[in-house]
């Protein structure tokens, strides 16, 4: 892992009726990036606020060498839209995401930087000593622990959005098209070096969390669905067990018929189990294929990108392909000087 060259740094924070948390917000996240030895951006995204925030943006963008800037969303489109908007807008070598709630500090932003010049792809952070309440940290421990099963990537805190990602991190994500993604998991899918660090947790000190129980109940499933197509495939798998359930309950009627004779067998009502069994295991097992459809049409629908080469490295200029027509489309051959592609 080599380091990474940084010339430039964007923070993109989402905001959403924080007014009262804005001027402080804005003051403490300025100071941070004055610490930066690299120039830096404060991207504020206003998700459709209906108190003054999207005013309070617009008026510290308009200052005079201001490094703010404002990004209005015409309605509320939820937390990680509003990130991704802000992602279009940025143009940091390295871009780090932070909520205004200032739950997480905005001084820990040179300590992200460090570690994204060390050669990191992304920079996750863990709440130490987390100030939430019981009902919202267990459940967190347990989303937490299906992600790392289900996408093999050892992160502890995935609900912790301070966080930096490389520039061809956010490319990528860019080119994903799909409308619901949870971005820490898509981060991580294009990425081949992750470190995490440990940040400090206040307690809330203006307004109530944006995110009832119907939110995070759809944001569960956001996390199940963006990043794997394993509910579907656990249908067949299922199906496959109740129907081999009940062919070996079948068998031992036939072993037990056999062997106590036709009154054991209860007037047929065990074969109907058995019957039963294999019957609606066979039921799953269609769903269960129907699934791994869905599930495939699923994945080109989302058209995100096959594959994501981090650099192409050549001893002298590559010729340029050739055009290939095929079914009336015309490939052009195009070439780029730049040493980091996305397909």
């Amino acid at each position: 892992m080599k380091p990474y060259p940084i010339r430039s740094v964007s923070i993109v924070i989402p905001v959403y009726n924080e007014q009262e948390s804005l001027p402080e917000l804005l003051r403490r996240t300025e100071a941070a990036c004055r610490q930066l030895h690299h120039d830096f951006e404060i991207v504020l995204v206003d998700d459709g606020s209906r108190d003054e925030s999207a005013n309070m943006l617009e008026e510290a963008a308009g200052r005079e060498n201001s490094p703010f800037v404002a990004v209005i969303l015409n309605r509320n489109y939820g937390q990680h839209a509003a990130i991704m908007a802000g992602f279009e807008q940025c143009k940091g070598d390295v871009v780090i995401t932070l909520d205004a709630d200032l739950q997480n500090p905005p001084e820990e932003i040179p300590r992200l930087v460090a570690e994204a010049e060390k050669g990191f792809d992304v920079v996750g952070t863990v709440r130490g000593n987390r100030q939430d309440s019981a009902l919202r940290r267990y459940p967190s421990k347990l989303i937490n622990l299906a992600v790392q099963r289900s996408t093999g990537v050892a992160m502890s805190d995935y609900g912790c959005m301070l966080r930096a990602y490389r520039r061809t991190i956010i490319d990528a994500m860019l080119a994903c098209r799909e409308r619901s993604t949870f971005i820490p998991i898509l981060a991580n899918s294009f990425a081949r070096h992750t470190t995490e660090i440990v940040v400090a947790h206040a307690e809330r000190e203006h307004g109530d969390s944006k995110y009832s129980p119907m939110r995070l109940i759809n944001l569960m499933f956001d996390l199940v669905t963006c990043m794997t197509t394993t509910p579907l495939r656990l249908l067949s798998i299922v199906g496959f067990a109740m129907a081999g359930l009940g062919v070996l309950f079948a068998i031992a009627l036939i072993v037990l018929r056999l062997a106590f004779g036709a009154g054991w067998a209860g007037d047929g009502m065990f074969v109907l189990f058995a019957v039963l069994f294999v019957f609606t295991g066979g039921q799953f097992i269609g769903m269960g294929l129907l699934g791994e459809y869905l599930g495939r049409m699923y994945s080109d629908v989302r058209a995100r990108p096959r594959f994501f080469i981090e650099k192409v490295l050549r001893s002298q200029p590559a010729d340029p392909a050739p055009a290939v027509t095929v079914d009336g489309l015309s490939s052009t051959a195009t070439s780029s000087t730049s040493d980091q592609v996305l397909s």
